[in-house]
Order: structure tokens, then C-alpha cells, then sequence
């Protein structure tokens, strides 16, 4: 393991700031540099979402006016909820 983290992240790209990681990632390809590469094992916790069933014609329409809106069917599905449940009763 290296020294430290900057180290460690930069081991292919020797960059010295995320900017210039990101700089050489979007120039280069990972299977360029597979040798070099280790496997390595993460955790990852997702936030818990569930799942609404809606009708047909509904997710259709939804489906439209999200994509009218220039958002994803979800955060329009969020937004609208969120506007329903945080406004007094």
C-alpha cells in the first residue's frame, strides 16, 4: 500500500489533483493499463428506494412530461411527492 492516498490514487496518471486525474482518464483508457491495474474489494450503501406501480397510460404521461421537463421520470416522480407531502394539510 502506498504512503499515502494521493500516492495510491495517482499510482497510473501520476497527477497530482483529482482535476488532473480526471484530465488523463478522459484521454485514456483503463485496458491500456490493465497490468497495472489490482482488484480490490468496496462497499457500497445505497440509499433504500422503493418501487410505486402506477397505470399504464399514467407512466406514459409521466414518462412525456418528464422528458418535456428535461428531468428523469424519478425526479419528477421526487419533486412532485416531496411538493404533495411538504405542503401543510
Amino acid at each position: 500500500m502506498a504512503e499515502n492516498e494521493t500516492e495510491q490514487l495517482t499510482s497510473i496518471s501520476k497527477a497530482r489533483s483529482i482535476e488532473e486525474i480526471a484530465a488523463f482518464w478522459d484521454t485514456h483508457d483503463l485496458i491500456d493499463f490493465e497490468d497495472q491495474t489490482r482488484e480490490v474489494e468496496i462497499e457500497v450503501r445505497l440509499p433504500r428506494c422503493r418501487k410505486v406501480t402506477l397505470a399504464p397510460e399514467l407512466a406514459d404521461r409521466l414518462t412525456e412530461r418528464a422528458r418535456r421537463d428535461g428531468v428523469s421520470t424519478e425526479t419528477l416522480v421526487n419533486l412532485w411527492v416531496g411538493e404533495r407531502l411538504l405542503v401543510p394539510a
